[in-house]
């Protein structure tokens, strides 16, 4: 499954990405070939003047535009490629954690003291595609032996087309009560380091949200996109559901391993190891973790890795919503998702 970093020409992955992704940080200029486009696109001041751009029915901040572009337009995909998707603050942290321990199991079990994410951040050991891309450092995924794992947040229908139709590059998905992920994002946008005397309120965040417009909304057109493709291509994508996951985490990791292709042997089944890698990737062991609870993640906009640990719970949105508001972004979410036999009903 995987080697140690000893021997580059024996090398199999997933690896940490920090481990072999070293090099600058520094954001390169966009491509000037994306300028027009760019200037053309929909445009909304939103959280603190940042500014949001419309692209092809999606809204992205406007920092990764140009890497949505370049992304769909130049990343190679591997046939063995692993890409998992999510609209932000629906379990990505939990997803990469569990898919990287899962894949990675031979190299590094998860039972070791040494394991890699008891070092890294989870972020650290699944690069963000879209991020690689924005900042010009997509070069960096081809020191990635395969096979890579890695993460983005862009609706399916931006996907590139050698990704969304590839029958060998696997895609999972996970997303959230849709209430939920705005009360995780408005707490996650509070953690930034460019929220000091910001206006936006939640207030404001839920507005935008009932009108589709907030980071890589509409949720709905989101999750619709990825539940059709699994629904056509069930080899291909497999849809998760957060609270589904949180419900049967052993069973969420099995189901992960049969799809990814490495289903647990009955050796490793008496040995415990799909319980072990819940254990190592439970939110109470990663906020422990030192890695975890200094530093920050993100190219343009810093995060602290403490803010990717924040709760994980079901139903924190009683905490911020009136009933009033609750019905109506249910009514308009379920309204989206008529005909297509999926509900975020309770």
């Amino acid at each position: 499954m995987a080697a140690t970093l000893g021997s580059s020409s024996c090398l199999l992955g997933p690896v940490p990405f920090k481990d072999v992704g070293r090099g600058g940080d520094h954001v390169i200029s966009p491509p000037e070939e994306y300028a027009d486009i760019i200037t053309d696109m929909p445009t909304i001041t939103v959280r603190a003047g940042h500014l949001m751009r419309q692209w092809q029915g999606a809204w992205l901040p406007h920092q990764r535009v140009p890497g949505v572009l370049s992304f769909q337009r130049r990343f190679t995909p591997r046939p063995d490629d692993v890409l998992l998707a999510s609209p932000p603050k629906c379990g990505t942290t939990w997803l990469k954690a569990l898919s990287f321990a899962t894949m990675a199991r031979a190299a590094y079990p998860p039972g070791n003291g040494d394991h890699p994410l008891l070092r890294l951040n989870p972020h650290d050991c699944v690069p963000l595609v879209d991020s690689l891309f924005s900042a010009g450092q997509e070069t960096k995924l081809d020191a990635l032996p395969s096979p890579r794992l890695m993460n983005t947040h862009v609706h399916h229908s931006l996907l590139p087309p050698s990704v969304a139709h590839d029958p060998g590059c696997k895609i999972v998905y996970v997303c959230r009560e849709p209430k939920d992920m705005l009360v995780s994002l408005w707490h996650f946008y509070e953690s930034s380091e460019t929220m000091d005397g910001s206006t936006y309120t939640f207030s404001d965040l839920f507005e935008n949200a009932c009108e589709g417009k907030h980071s890589n909304g509409p949720i709905w057109d989101h999750i619709l996109g990825y539940w059709q493709a699994s629904q056509a291509t069930p080899e291909r994508v497999l849809f998760l559901r957060y609270e589904e996951m949180l419900h049967d985490p052993v069973g969420s990791v099995r189901e992960l391993a049969r799809f990814l292709g490495v289903p647990f042997t009955v050796t490793e089944e008496e040995a415990g190891l799909p319980v072990d890698i819940v254990k190592l990737c439970n939110i109470e062991t990663l906020r422990g973790v030192s890695a975890n609870k200094m530093g920050a993640n993100g190219i343009f906009v810093k995060f602290p890795h403490t803010s990717f640990f924040r709760k994980g719970v079901v139903g924190d949105w009683v905490n911020h919503m009136t009933p009033e508001m609750a019905q109506r972004f249910d009514a308009i979410v379920e309204e989206k998702l008529h005909g297509s036999s999926l509900s975020f009903k309770s």
